[in-house]
């Protein structure tokens, strides 16, 4: 192969790789749980941003429950931002032939 073709290439690359990046991280993300009566959301970077909690799932003598169904919600959307992160780059980086997670 061409070794100027590949450079324009990998330039072409690392400048979608910046503008899907950049529309990733205007994303909101949401997880729910309990019946929606728990929710998280984050931004495209996998920040958490928001959590809800409904007045009627917050029991004292269950924290425990509480804390369990909080972080099953927080895992859930960290979850859908690598998986969408993950196919976005994949769309990028599937037609060149690289290994995955080469520079990523």
């Amino acid at each position: 192969m061409n070794i100027q073709k590949m450079m324009k290439q990998v330039q072409q690359m690392q400048s979608q790789m910046q503008k899907s990046q950049a529309e990733l991280s205007t994303r909101t993300f949401e997880a729910s749980v309990a019946g929606n009566k728990i929710s998280v959301s984050a931004n495209g970077h996998g920040d958490i941003t928001a959590i809800k909690i409904a007045k009627e799932i917050v029991d004292p003598s269950d924290v425990e429950m509480l804390q369990d169904l909080l972080l099953s919600a927080v895992q859930q959307v960290q979850k859908k931002v690598k998986d969408t992160q993950s196919a976005e780059m994949g769309k990028l980086t599937g037609g060149m032939g690289l290994p995955p997670g080469l520079g990523l």
